[in-house]
């Protein structure tokens, strides 16, 4: 009998992460494949199970896409008991798919850039309607800390958004603690990362110092107040966006090589907006991202125009001409 068709004490969380999978996938048509991206770690066991429980119940099919990334010596036993815990709690399909992580940047960055884009391989060779990934809100309070700490703009401190294309993050909203006891209660074994543990990893350093220590001074709540936060940062920005794209269509116009726009209405605008349009419009025709100085620098032809020449950005050259911004490519 499937793991998923017994009934293991319902203890409040067990609930608790099987209400946030039951959230994540309601608007999901009847009869489609969800898939949970299981590392065998408690955060992700937690989530398979409670998948593997929802899923049938709301009409859907529930698999499991298992990375290994090859990273360790064992990774592969680590990967085929990760894939064995699935089929036990009766998701299927189960597909256990080896990666190699490249030696450029930052061993973590790799790691995910290679995960990720297995992930959405499986997702397209399968026809699932969604990846459920198994970060929870404890991840999303670390991912602001260390954006916050960069100093690298109000986006990073966005932190994961629950939605991106198919990936979906049912778990921002539910803490480490409540995942581990999930497995607990359903008597789950789940593996142990010892990645986690590593002191070497900035992410770990904050885990287990920053936030505590963070905890014990400002009288805890940490965490929760920095993912409410990111939930803040994540709406206000979305709501610019909105609002640059509605405006952007009527500052525009294209030209050989190049587009223009309005000097007059962008300095009508408020200074977010107006960078963000500027950003929005750079980046939708010349498919390059500028940096905050970088925009701050168009920004000053259309707020402090005194006959200075054209800036001269990656790949774009900008002047101003009367009353119109000219982008061409350099």
């Amino acid at each position: 009998m499937p793991e998923s068709d017994r009934r293991p004490r319902l203890t409040p969380a067990v609930a608790d992460v099987r209400r946030a999978v039951r959230e994540a996938t309601a608007d999901l048509p009847e009869g489609s494949l969800v898939l949970v991206a299981l590392s065998g770690g408690p955060d992700s066991l937690a989530l398979a199970a409670a998948t593997a429980f929802e899923a049938p119940r709301a009409g859907h099919r529930a698999g499991a896409v298992i990375v290994d990334h090859g990273l360790q010596p064992d990774s592969a036993e680590i990967a085929e008991r990760a894939a064995e815990q699935a089929r036990m709690l009766g998701l299927d399909p189960v597909r256990v798919v080896r990666v190699q992580v490249s030696g450029e940047g930052s061993p973590e960055a790799a790691a995910r850039q290679a995960r990720y884009a297995a992930l959405l391989q499986v997702r397209k060779e399968l026809g699932a309607a969604a990846v459920l990934l198994g970060h929870t809100l404890d991840d999303q309070a670390e991912t602001v800390l260390i954006g916050l700490a960069r100093g690298s703009g109000a986006e990073s401190l966005w932190g994961m958004h629950p939605r991106i294309g198919f990936l979906r993050r049912p778990l921002l909203q539910v803490r480490r603690a409540t995942t581990h006891a999930a497995c607990v209660d359903a008597g789950l074994e789940a593996w142990r990362d010892p990645h986690n543990d590593d002191d070497r990893f900035l992410r770990v350093r904050v885990r287990h110092r920053v936030l505590p220590m963070l905890d014990e001074v400002l009288g805890g709540g940490v965490a929760q107040a920095l993912t409410r936060t990111a939930d803040t940062l994540r709406e206000d920005a979305e709501a610019l966006a909105h609002f640059a794209q509605e405006q952007i269509g009527d500052l525009v116009e294209h030209a050989e090589g190049g587009l223009s726009l309005d000097a007059g209405a962008l300095a009508a605008n408020p200074p977010a907006l107006r960078q963000r349009i500027i950003r929005l419009a750079v980046q939708s025709e010349f498919h390059t991202a500028l940096s905050r100085q970088q925009t701050l620098e168009v920004s000053r032809l259309v707020t402090d125009w005194h006959g200075q020449g054209p800036i001269h950005l990656p790949g774009i050259r900008v002047t101003r001409e009367g009353r119109r911004l000219v982008f061409v490519a350099a």
